[in-house]
């Protein structure tokens, strides 16, 4: 393989990315060593006429450096003449469920990736072969199966685009003396320094080891997470086939499942619980769905749950949905003109509709009296003007939102007609034209926190 370079990058993402160079770049930038290197080998490479690069760096606002490496992100950005935008999502990271800090981070960090990124652009992220090392092992500590194993992809749909780790092949080692030798500073994370977390103590602890006695181990394993995608891919097709063949509608047709044998039925159901848009069981509720639930009587209507999501078999179907409290299904009338700021039952929290001279709602379209509830299936609506009706789980599944999230979503209807889905999406219908009088936006909150979307 090449040493790292602009050159080099310039022809990872021509091979990555069909289309290059004309195909605009966002960059996750965080102001590490692995994320200077990706930023400022990009902006070596560019010339006017084939590169658009920008980049966006996420304060969490959980360190008291926080300010001090947003102010340097900043500082390099201009130095290498890349637009960068700075997000603060401090009050946006929530630990419900259990959910470590660095895992709700990583949430939140993701999320607004999400509605950072454009139609058409590719998200890219520094990981590098290191950082692959460490998550198949991690992966393998946790007894994941191969979609685990084949850790993380070079490229994936993601949000309206694509998301590229084109460094997956590159050594931590090898960006670090390419910074270096560039002239260029970094942020040092003294976190990273913190074994109490598992990535770290594995980074410091472990590998170091595993290096000195194997030094192909990064690309080796990386080599053994390209064959495991690969049979993932192929655990996909056949699980698909076996849940297009099992379908009814959502649902799943029980007796086609028996008759699969079990390693297939095990299969077709992870496929059809991840193309749902919700996290698949452990290995024990799997194994209960496609055993006991499977076998059980057509009047048993034996059901396996796992955090909000409920699997169900009612006579020779099996449906999937998620568990709220009853309050939180019922539909709240919206007389927004004298009510615009709306309680939402239960831990809603409020909905605010405001006016904005920038919203994307034409209030002078949009109805007096107005229905708000949550999700149960089945909306639609089209979020862009001229464009297709869009099923709302689709638009969920690309937005990486967690299905906490996805739930407490107020949906705001006209009627059986979807208008707005908290501040994320607007239907044709009641969006700004350029003759647009009056316009608003709405705002939703839960806690006294402005939520993310």
């Amino acid at each position: 393989m090449r040493p790292y370079s602009p050159e080099w990058l310039a022809k990872r993402l021509a091979t990555l990315l069909p289309g290059f160079p004309d195909v605009p770049l966002l960059v996750a930038f965080s102001g590490g060593v692995d994320s200077t290197a990706l930023l400022a080998a990009l902006a070596a490479a560019r010339s006017p006429k084939d590169l658009r690069v920008r980049a966006v760096h996420i304060n969490h606002g959980l360190h008291p450096n926080a300010p001090k490496w947003s102010a340097h992100c900043r500082a390099l950005a201009r130095r290498l003449e890349v637009p960068l935008r700075v997000v603060a999502v401090a009050t946006e990271i929530s630990r419900s469920g259990g959910v470590s800090l660095e895992a709700a981070a990583r949430e939140a960090r993701y999320s607004v990736l999400a509605r950072e990124l454009k139609a058409g652009e590719c998200l890219l992220t520094a990981h590098h072969e290191d950082d692959q090392l460490e998550t198949v092992l991690l992966q393998l500590f946790r007894g994941a199966g191969i979609a685990g194993l084949a850790a993380m992809p070079e490229i994936a749909p993601f949000a309206s685009g694509w998301h590229a780790r084109p460094l997956l092949s590159c050594s931590r080692d090898e960006l670090t003396a390419w910074v270096r030798n560039a002239g260029l500073s970094w942020i040092e994370d003294d976190t990273n320094s913190d074994e109490s977390l598992d990535r770290n103590y594995l980074r410091r602890r472990v590998l170091p080891l595993i290096g000195a006695r194997w030094r192909g181990a990064g690309s080796a394993v990386a080599r053994s997470a390209r064959h495991a995608a690969e049979a993932q891919r192929l655990l996909e097709m056949v699980g698909g086939r076996d849940a297009e063949r099992a379908a009814n509608g959502p649902d799943l047709f029980v007796p086609t499942l028996r008759a699969l044998p079990p390693d297939r039925r095990r299969n077709a159901l992870r496929f059809w619980i991840a193309q749902a848009g919700v996290r698949v069981p452990d290995t024990s509720r799997l194994e209960e769905l496609a055993g006991p639930v499977i076998d059980a009587r057509p009047d048993a209507n034996p059901r396996v749950a796992w955090g909000d999501i409920e699997v169900q078999r009612h006579a020779d179907l099996l449906s999937i949905h998620t568990v709220r409290p009853r309050s939180d299904a019922c539909a709240v009338n919206w007389a927004w003109h004298t009510e615009p700021i709306l309680q939402l039952p239960g831990d809603g929290g409020s909905l605010e509709l405001r006016p904005d001279p920038h919203g994307p709602i034409d209030l002078d379209a949009l109805p007096e009296s107005l229905s708000v509830r949550y999700r149960e299936g089945g909306e639609r609506l089209r979020p862009r003007r001229g464009g297709p009706r869009r099923a709302l789980k689709s638009l969920l599944q690309e937005s990486r939102l967690s299905i906490a999230q996805r739930e407490r979503l107020p949906l705001v209807f006209s009627g059986a007609t979807l208008l707005a889905v908290g501040a994320l999406w607007v239907d044709e219908s009641v969006q700004t034209t350029a003759g647009t009088a009056r316009r608003g936006r709405l705002a939703h909150r839960v806690a006294g926190k402005r939520q993310l979307w």
